[in-house]
């Protein structure tokens, strides 16, 4: 891009931030509220808003409304990265204005005039002199939305992958075959798996804290916290949905050093029924844990950082969707510190 339109969308990316509406989200399972004068729009950014108590807390980002009251919630819980090198989109399109509010984003820009005469001449045209609008469709409120770029803030380069300028789809239709990266259920789905937050993952370990060289140490997570969550995505306006879940399907165990065996040996613990691992209990002293550790030297007078990472299969459905559709496993994991000692002999 040449580098005077590159400041040109720069400046006016700044201008129109300070004129930006906000989007009213409406809670989980309830109505969607039409978009009007104050209700629709929505930033570039991921502004958050929802209810105190948590439970059903809905938020807006780039237009789209996220459901999260199935998502995973408390003070250890994170966000997953993917196995792969995928990315959720850095931009997509999706309607953004009435032409009322195309209106007040546009003039106080023309207005200022710090865009340059050209641009402000060229945009007068498009929107106002009826190449192709005009007086920004006003003839046709409450028949449809101009379209425009959203751009996650995570990627601060994604905008200029996005670089049409509002356009106008009347309810219904479908946007021009010509623009990428149009939201879709799918894209709505890719959305919502940067939004999933799945439980921490230290692990319970017996003997607890400290373990002795050779001796078999048990490691387990609690089944309870360790179950499907999901988040769903969507646009009120477009009548379109996609519901993305995690579901944790194993724990992998490294112990921190090469000095070290693990249970099994690969190190994966698989999850059965819920269930990770399995507790310690008295009288299994001298079985081998379905899933654990053996180390085979001390860690002296330091610990061996044990990292825990739990697996999780991603899926979703959408609107027209019915089936399962895979998108890139992910992972979440954490590390905790392991003190191993010698078994101190005693002489008589």
């Amino acid at each position: 891009m040449p580098a005077m339109s590159r400041l040109i969308r720069i400046a006016t990316t700044v201008l129109v931030a300070s004129f930006i509406c906000t989007f009213s989200a409406p809670a989980a399972n309830a109505e969607p509220t039409p978009p009007g004068e104050d209700s629709f729009g929505g930033g570039t950014g991921n502004d958050t808003s929802g209810d105190a108590d948590g439970d059903t807390i809905s938020a807006t980002a780039g237009g789209i409304v996220f459901d999260r009251s199935k998502n995973g919630s408390g003070e250890s819980t994170g966000a997953i990265t993917p196995t792969t090198t995928w990315t959720p989109p850095p931009c997509w399109y999706a309607p953004k204005y009435t032409p009322e509010q195309l209106q007040k984003q546009m003039e106080p820009i023309w207005e200022a005039g710090s865009t340059g005469g050209q641009w402000d001449s060229e945009q007068r045209n498009r929107y106002v002199n009826g190449e192709p609008y005009k007086d920004f469709n006003k003839d046709k409120t409450g028949k449809g939305y101009f379209w425009d770029s959203y751009v996650d803030e995570d990627y601060p380069d994604g905008w200029d992958k996005c670089q049409e300028p509002p356009f106008w789809v009347d309810e219904g239709d479908p946007p021009p075959a010509n623009i990428e990266n149009a939201v879709t259920p799918e894209i709505l789905a890719q959305l919502a798996y940067a939004e999933i937050q799945v439980p921490g993952t230290e692990v319970t370990l017996a003997p607890e804290g400290t373990t002795k060289v050779n001796l078999p140490t048990w490691a387990w997570l609690d089944g309870a916290d360790f179950k499907p969550v999901s988040v769903t995505a969507s646009v009120p306006v477009l009548d379109i949905e996609a519901t993305t879940t995690a579901e944790p399907v194993s724990l992998k165990i490294d112990p921190g050093t090469e000095d070290a065996e693990t249970y099994p040996a690969s190190g994966e613990c698989e999850i059965n029924n819920g269930k990770i691992g399995e507790p310690y209990a008295k009288g299994k002293a001298d079985e081998t844990p379905p899933c654990g550790v053996k180390y085979l030297r001390s860690s002296g007078n330091g610990s061996y950082p044990l990292t825990a990472t739990v697996t999780w299969k991603i899926s979703w459905v959408g609107t027209g969707i019915d089936a399962d559709q895979p998108l890139p496993d992910g992972e979440f994991g954490a590390e905790q510190d392991v003190i191993v000692q010698e078994i101190q002999a005693v002489n008589r």
